[in-house]
């Protein structure tokens, strides 16, 4: 290809790629019901689905910063036996079906499960079917997003500002709190902002580990579907709600996603 010559041979099928990504969302702008769209927000069980789903990702992002920035610190500086497959491990939920991840839960977690008979049996508590068990199908699904961001940002982060303030005496707890974590801070907030919208738009692992129960487990991405069967402009606007809630963070986060630095 001549130099100062466009590539129109690769930007006619990117226009036709963009034009494939963009009609639904366009079908679903042209067709949602906006004389009745504040009407419909205001439902009770919109309300509701919408409020739960809020808590729980928010619950769910929680849980995977406290567990997720250390497994990422834990792939990105130590070497131990074993280090590939654990990251392979970790990053399994990002592309195994959701509902595939919900069954492997229940088995895990329910009343009979391999871990859930000894709750039952000891505590007589099961977590299936429960709001507790929307956070945990939202944190298995989501968390892995949230550890890949915060490794690709430890792994590029200028380690001669830790090595600088290990020689001052600081202790590694110090260096973590005070250099470590601020210079990589854009990949985590990147991170819990991908882990946040993941959350709030899981459906499969949700509805199979902890069922759909107005009020009580019914998420919003649960809602739009059974939506769709009864009431098909409830659902359009609930879809709504959720594009434009994607929409909102991918484009604040400024590629972040893709260069957490």
């Amino acid at each position: 290809m001549r130099r100062g010559r466009f590539p129109w041979l690769l930007v006619v099928p990117a226009l036709i790629g963009i034009a494939f990504l963009v009609l639904p969302f366009a079908g679903l702008l042209i067709r949602a019901p906006w004389a009745t769209l504040g009407t419909r927000l205001a439902m009770p069980e919109i309300r509701a689905a919408l409020g739960l789903s809020l808590a729980t990702a928010t619950a769910a992002t929680a849980i995977s910063l406290a567990l997720g920035v250390p497994l990422a610190w834990l792939l990105a500086r130590t070497d131990f036996p074993g280090r590939r497959v654990v990251r392979a491990l970790v990053t399994v939920p990002m592309v195994i079906p959701p509902v595939v991840g919900g069954v492997a839960l229940l088995l895990a977690l329910g009343r009979r499960g391999v871990v859930g008979q000894y709750l039952y049996d000891w505590f007589g508590y099961s977590l299936p079917f429960t709001p507790a068990a929307v956070v945990v199908a939202q944190v298995f699904v989501a968390m892995p997003f949230l550890v890949v961001s915060v490794e690709g940002a430890l792994r590029g982060a200028d380690r001669r500002f830790e090595e600088a303030a290990a020689t001052l005496g600081a202790t590694r707890a110090v260096v973590f709190l005070r250099v470590t974590l601020p210079s990589v801070l854009p990949g985590v907030v990147a991170g819990a902002v991908l882990c946040w919208a993941r959350a709030l738009g899981e459906f499969g692992a949700t509805i199979t580990f902890a069922g759909n129960f107005p009020g009580r487990t019914q998420t919003m991405p649960i809602a739009v579907y059974l939506a769709m069967q009864t009431s098909p402009e409830s659902a359009i606007v609930l879809s709504l709600v959720l594009l434009l809630v994607s929409l909102v963070i991918l484009v604040s986060l400024r590629e972040r996603w893709v260069n957490p630095l």
